[in-house]
């Protein structure tokens, strides 16, 4: 059985951060009944509706509440039947103010009969309760990686599955950012073939299932480098696939609000003084001199006219997407997303693509 008393585990993917926990709770079980060493919860919102209203349960209150009663009973009980208790505190973003306090506490003298798993769920770590566990020294673990290839590097080499360069690049490419449904098709995959043979497209392909996710800046990448089948092959996953991470599809007004914003960066850069990617950076607020280069450079490209353009035809879709031409949504993103890289190309061919920092 591990000797960590308490186990911080973070990750941003919950199934990988789930898979995560198990394979720790597995280690601190030790082998000993789950039914009698396991204690595992989740806190809710510390938030109720009252008269309609959002309104915060009370301090006071929150540490008398059912489940926070039976997280602390558990932490503080001698264990039955076994070496020590497991208990898995999930989502502890939610804890209130008194319940951060109390486990900030428990922290600094963990009973040694018991073991305390941690995990940071969609919300933030209380910054008092970072303080306490850094200074307690806690283990902090998470999934080793979240991308999607990593991820299947990884789990194709434990499980013995051998696949092509070109199967992998397909399973990417149809995952997408949904890294979590890796360790599923591996498994599959593994139980289907068994480890003798490699396995390429063909063999692979029926098992890969729908679109994953889209990262978030993908789209914009695409428009700017004017590829319109890498656009709208995009765009099309962020209105329809969902995943782990993101359990609904994004909604077209939130795509148009971050295109907005992606060319409101370049019209910050629109300006004869700002010739070098440092100059950029500063303007921009970026750590990353190279990333703003790149964000300088399409600002060059599409000067001042076409980001004219490109904003006159954002506020026209717009308008689009509240009903002004009664033409469908996707519609609308679809043809927004094909005039805009179509605008990016035109821009490309006639500029001189001269470096960023040096004066046109």
């Amino acid at each position: 059985m591990s000797d960590a008393l308490i186990t911080l585990v973070r990750g941003d993917d919950p199934a990988l951060r789930d898979r995560e926990v198990q394979r720790i709770v597995e280690a601190l079980l030790g082998g000993d009944d789950r039914s009698f060493a396991l204690d595992d919860h989740t806190v809710a919102s510390n938030r109720r509706r009252s008269g309609g209203d959002d309104v915060d349960v009370a301090d006071a209150e929150s540490l008398d509440l059912p489940v926070f009663s039976a997280i602390t009973t558990a932490l503080q009980s001698p264990p039955f039947m076994t070496a020590c208790r497991v208990v898995v505190v999930r989502e502890i973003g939610n804890l209130s103010k008194d319940q951060v306090q109390w486990f900030a506490e428990y922290a600094a003298a963990p009973l040694d009969t018991s073991r305390l798993v941690l995990v940071s769920g969609s919300g933030k770590v209380p910054a008092a309760l970072e303080k306490a566990l850094k200074a307690a020294k806690v283990t902090v673990v998470g999934p080793a990686s979240e991308k999607t290839d990593e991820v299947l590097g990884t789990e194709a080499r434990d499980a013995g599955v051998h696949l092509t360069a070109d199967a992998k690049r397909s399973i990417t490419q149809r995952f997408g950012e949904d890294a979590s449904r890796v360790p599923e098709l591996v498994e599959l995959l593994h139980s289907t073939f068994g480890e003798e043979r490699t396995l390429d497209v063909a063999d692979i392909d029926a098992y890969l299932g729908e679109l994953g996710t889209a990262g978030k800046f993908d789209l914009a990448n695409a428009i700017d480098k004017g590829d319109l089948p890498a656009a709208l092959e995009v765009l099309h996953r962020q209105l329809t696939a969902t995943s782990a991470r993101d359990p609904k599809p994004v909604h077209p007004l939130v795509i148009m609000a971050m295109l907005v914003s992606h060319y409101q960066r370049f019209l910050r850069l629109d300006d004869p003084l700002i010739v070098t990617k440092e100059q950029a950076a500063e303007v921009l607020g970026m750590r990353s001199p190279a990333g703003a280069g790149f964000a300088l450079r399409a600002a060059r490209d599409l000067g001042t006219d076409g980001l004219r353009e490109a904003m006159g035809l954002l506020a026209q879709a717009e308008l689009d997407l509240r009903g002004a031409s009664g033409v469908d949504e996707r519609t609308v993103m679809e043809v927004l997303v094909a005039r805009l890289a179509h605008l990016s190309r035109r821009h490309q061919r006639g500029s001189s693509r001269k470096p960023a920092g040096s004066r046109r």
